[in-house]
């Protein structure tokens, strides 16, 4: 019989290296009780800044990292895919793969940049470019300020190609009392564009 996950397009959730991995983690979480198979790569300043923000220190190999965010996120065996970098074979690398969405989160303007120019040096930037050529769901979570015009221009650009820009910027109309509090709110964003229901946040109005 087939797992529950596996019933539902898969969601690639790519980390760069901007701050902001408290969301990346929040977000894996809330996909893994969602119950969607989720995809994942992660960059090499990703893990740096993952030991920076966060308790949690990824391994340096997929398999090894895969294990980790399987048993961090409570997942179901299977449920997270981790790929390396230039794991040119994973479904991610080429349109006739699973189709899904993709939201890269947190987003380095480095990353946003790679992506604007299709330049597809590694396997996050690869998967990018298919998700805009097949027109697929992609979102971008950028983390940086003041923006540049580069960075500005980039986004502009991409946001005229479909893909989604959403800045790492958390209202205050909800009354957050923690840290968390302004995680889940971005979160819940994500998950709302995904068209993953969540409890993180009311629908405006509710």
């Amino acid at each position: 019989m087939a797992l529950e996950y596996e019933q539902h397009a898969p969601i690639t959730v790519a980390i760069t290296g901007a701050s902001g991995a408290p969301y990346a983690l929040r977000l894996l979480q809330c996909l893994v009780a969602a119950k969607r198979p989720v995809y994942v790569m992660v960059s090499k300043a990703a893990q740096v800044v993952f030991a920076t923000e966060t308790q949690v220190k990824l391994p340096g190999t997929p398999e090894k990292m895969q294990a980790h965010l399987t048993q961090y996120c409570q997942a179901q065996e299977g449920q997270i895919q981790v790929f390396g970098r230039e794991q040119w074979f994973a479904p991610v690398a080429s349109g006739s793969g699973r189709k899904g969405a993709m939201i890269v989160c947190p987003c380095s303007t480095g990353t946003l940049s790679a992506i604007a120019t299709g330049a597809s040096n590694n396997l996050i930037e690869r998967a990018a470019d298919v998700a805009i050529k097949e027109k697929r769901t992609l979102i971008l979570v950028p983390r940086e300020t003041p923006f540049s015009p580069i960075h500005l221009e980039n986004m502009l650009k991409l946001a005229n190609m479909g893909v989604t820009i959403m800045p790492a910027s958390p209202g205050f109309y909800h009354n957050p009392q923690s840290i968390d509090d302004l995680v889940d709110f971005m979160v819940a964003r994500m998950l709302n564009h995904l068209g993953i229901d969540q409890n993180l946040m009311p629908m405006w109005g509710e």
